[in-house]
């Protein structure tokens, strides 16, 4: 029996495999002009390669490249061929940016600048080219590898292993760079969170309970374009079944959503809470 295979239109991979290179050349940024020269490291294979970097000198780029591969390769048949080309590009677009990069001055030797600006900067880097199917760091497809003999998630994994890490740059770049370096990986790792599940692009989702669901349905595609689910529910205090609205909005729309329901119910019950992702459908965030 033939299995059907998703097809990534031509258009559409051109443009992933351009943003992949802007996120990696943003890291390079990060890396070359704000942590490497202030001896700051972030955990993974970024944080190995800058301290065997530090110790023996051998380019720090093709580090990065020679030590993720095998973890890339390992992972092959668990994270796909789609996602190992994704995060191959990725690495060497990273290597040669760090390459390129390597010729312009620092932006400051302020430590504590750099930590916080290179965190953000390098995070920003690396949730991009996760949003569009890549990786720099080859921990985390080794976490999935391994976890799954061991009673671990792949973050408490990855976290065990930087733990080593931070401890072993606090031996070969000093305890205060160790500790910035911790500073630099959680402000790297929320700004990552942050770009990578899209949070900046802020959509909300919305529960209604109103007996006057339809009227509030209706209004909410005239005023906010905006498609509305309804399920079917039972209020435990009555017989009745209890019609429930489900709908997906941006963040700017909240105020106006609050407006429609209580114009036409101030007695409904509303809660709106953070869709850190919406796919399919006809959601777009113009409301148009």
């Amino acid at each position: 029996m033939a299995t059907s295979v998703h097809k990534e239109t031509t258009g559409h991979l051109i443009r992933r495999y351009i943003m992949l290179f802007i996120g990696a050349s943003i890291a390079a940024v990060a890396l070359e002009l704000f942590l490497v020269p202030n001896n700051i490291i972030d955990g993974g294979v970024i944080g190995v390669s800058l301290l065997v970097n530090n110790l023996t000198g051998i380019n720090f780029g093709i580090l990065v490249l020679i030590i993720n591969i095998p973890f890339l390769i390992a992972g092959l048949k668990r994270i796909g061929k789609d996602f190992l080309f994704s995060s191959l590009f990725s690495i060497i677009v990273l290597s040669v940016m760090e390459g390129f990069l390597h010729r312009f001055t620092l932006i400051t030797d302020e430590p504590l600048l750099a930590t916080v600006f290179g965190g953000l900067i390098l995070g920003a880097g690396v949730g991009i080219v996760i949003r569009n199917a890549g990786a720099l760091d080859g921990t985390e497809i080794l976490g999935i590898l391994v976890t799954k003999k061991l009673p671990f998630s792949v973050g408490e994994f990855v976290m065990f292993i930087n733990v080593f890490i931070f401890a072993w740059a606090g031996f070969v770049l000093g305890w205060e760079q160790a500790m910035l370096s911790i500073l630099t990986y959680y402000i790297a790792s929320k700004t990552i969170d942050a770009v990578g599940q899209g949070i900046l692009n802020e959509t909300k989702a919305a529960i209604i309970v109103s007996k006057d669901s339809d009227d509030i349905a209706d209004e909410i595609g005239n005023a906010l374009h905006r498609g509305v689910t309804i399920f079917y529910g039972k209020n435990n205090h009555k017989e009745t079944d209890t019609e429930v609205l489900y709908v997906v909005i941006t963040r700017l729309e909240v105020a106006k959503l609050k407006a429609i329901v209580h114009d036409i119910d101030p007695t409904a019950f509303t809660t709106i809470m953070d869709a850190q992702e919406v796919h399919g459908g006809r959601f777009k965030t113009s409301g148009h």
